[in-house]
């Protein structure tokens, strides 16, 4: 039983990663079929998810053992219950008030993170000795990095005409931002293709056995 059910899904994935990859073509049934399975199996386990691993010991748990310690969660367990009042057109607007608290708050707690990540942490990058290093290569780059930093943010400063002289460091920040651009879309190309090698090597290998 255990081999038949094993045979079953290698067959079911070779289906539906068939059917993912007939949109290549054109957009078709098996496509349609495939990306509405896929999507509905994802909202289901996501939504167990969040019921077992997270409503279950951070809300229920804690409500039903320590109430009295815990009894401010019945607070975001109200804000949960409006927001999924949007199902009902009449009670609709309710849903408003905690979708909104979660909008602000979240885009304010990464606001946040990423002015201590990106920005800070990119200012004090820069802010070295090159030449404490004792590797040319290590010396080199923190060289490049300043440069680059500098230049790129200088390439965003429109408060006086960049022409002549001041033009230069602008026309090296945008070779940086390019540099960088490139970089970054060859990354998400780069993990596209590992996506890809890991679908052709289940089929190859999985399914029709070509490869050992």
């Amino acid at each position: 039983m255990a081999e038949l059910m094993k045979v079953l899904g290698i067959w079911l994935g070779a289906y539906f990663t068939l059917s993912i990859f007939s949109f290549l073509y054109k957009d078709n049934p098996f496509y349609k079929l495939a990306e509405q399975i896929f999507v509905g199996l994802s909202a289901g386990y996501w939504l167990i998810y969040t019921i077992y691993n997270i409503l279950v010991p951070n809300l229920f748990n804690l409500l039903f053992t320590d109430f009295a310690h815990n009894w401010l969660l019945l607070i975001p367990m109200l804000l949960g219950i409006m927001m999924l009042l949007r199902i009902i057109p009449s009670a609709q607007w309710l849903s408003r008030y905690p979708i909104a608290l979660m909008v602000g708050t979240t885009a304010a707690i990464y606001m946040l993170l990423s002015f201590k990540s990106d920005f800070l942490a990119q200012i004090a990058a820069t802010m070295v000795n090159p030449f404490k290093f004792s590797s040319p290569v290590d010396v080199v780059g923190t060289i490049l990095l300043i440069v680059g930093v500098l230049c790129g943010v200088y390439f965003f400063y429109f408060s006086k005409k960049q022409e002549g002289v001041f033009a230069i460091p602008s026309k090296i920040g945008i070779w940086f931002l390019m540099v960088s651009f490139g970089a970054s879309f060859g990354y998400t190309v780069m993990a596209r293709i590992s996506l890809l090698i890991g679908r052709l090597d289940f089929l190859l290998r999985d399914w029709l056995h070509i490869i050992k």
